[in-house]
């Protein structure tokens, strides 16, 4: 019997024995799916007035809740989706940083307008950091990233212009008042947030995304079946970075003060690792669990410190062992909850 692989009803189809059956359909979304679409949108709607209503510190929180969700969701892209395990996606954030710093403070550039500016440069300079990193498979290619992100590193902190290795301030915004740089800052921040669920979401329900995932499962199968692995990895690289620029962009946005140390730490990679194995990696709804997860842990026992990487690196094991898909994962195998459905399933 044929498959039609188009998403509009068709009542029956002539078998070769002259009978007729119903067409199977090709559902991609779920009931779940669109009550969470509904349920977003009006969420989105009612957090986009939180400026007039709420209090500053609300708003802090959110952009530092949106700058790890982008950058997990950023590695989750490149790792859960493409196979590249990269431990210095760090690079590309805090060279977002600095440039935005770079283009606020010396060449006069309104600082929100270098915010994507920013996230544009880091997606530039990935292109040809790519042909090195390419170089490299596997836990090499792990490594690998390390060390890029390092050379980053020490490269901004004998740079004096920027401050070195103690770091500078973001001098641009002090004429913006504060009420109104936190106001645009959180806007900022919540329309890179939708923004970045609806592109990787778009992304994964096209064709490159799932050219992307045969590439994730086996390269030397996917090239014979005439997919530009070179090409789709590329893409996706320079994606991820674009996405981690933004992240360190804002970031520092609001924090307004940025050090090579805090820019270019591992810690960042680590706990976006952390964030997408704890909510469920390879998944878009991953990210987002594990970032309010990692928010909420980091905000109530920060004070803790040993003790609180400690009882991350505890509940990491404990989520890998007891709930080897993440948390997400594991409610949807029991519940069936699919918010972002990318696959396509047969219905008759």
């Amino acid at each position: 019997m044929s498959i039609v692989l188009f998403s509009r009803p068709s009542r029956t189809l002539p078998l070769g024995g002259g009978g007729l059956a119903d067409t199977p359909l090709v559902v991609r979304g779920t009931r779940t799916s669109r009550a969470a679409l509904r349920i977003g949108l009006t969420l989105v709607g009612i957090a986009a007035t939180l400026p007039y209503w709420g209090e500053s510190s609300w708003m802090r929180e959110f952009v530092e809740i949106a700058c790890y969700f982008i950058f997990a969701m950023m590695w989750n892209l490149l790792a859960g989706y493409g196979g590249m395990v990269s431990i210095g996606q760090q690079a590309f954030f805090g060279l977002g940083g600095y440039v935005l710093l770079a283009l606020g403070n010396f060449a006069g550039v309104n600082p929100f307008v270098a915010v994507p500016m920013a996230a544009l440069a880091s997606a530039a300079v990935a292109v040809p950091v790519s042909w090195i990193a390419f170089r490299l498979q596997g836990g090499y290619f792990a490594v690998g990233t390390w060390v890029i992100a390092e050379v980053f590193r020490l490269s901004f902190a004998n740079i004096s212009a920027v401050g070195g290795g103690s770091g500078t301030s973001l001098t641009a915004l002090r004429g913006i008042e504060r009420a109104t740089r936190e106001g645009v800052t959180y806007w900022m921040a919540l329309a890179c947030v939708v923004a970045a669920i609806a592109l990787v979401y778009l992304f994964l329900r096209s064709k490159q995304g799932l050219a992307l995932l045969a590439i994730r499962d086996n390269e030397v199968a996917a090239e014979s079946q005439g997919i530009a692995v070179q090409r789709v990895k590329l893409a996706v690289y320079v994606v991820a970075a674009f996405g981690a620029g933004l992240a360190g962009a804002l970031y520092f946005v609001g924090n307004l003060r940025i050090s090579p140390d805090a820019a270019f730490s591992v810690n960042w990679s680590a706990f976006a690792i952390f964030m997408v194995v704890i909510g469920g990696i390879g998944r878009i709804e991953g990210p987002l669990v594990g970032a309010l997860i990692f928010w909420a842990l980091n905000k109530f026992f920060s004070d803790y410190g040993s003790w609180y990487l400690m009882g991350l690196g505890l509940l990491a094991i404990l989520v890998t062992i007891f709930f080897k898909q993440g948390l997400w994962g594991w409610a949807q195998q029991r519940y069936g909850w699919v918010l972002f459905p990318t696959q396509r399933t047969l219905r008759p």
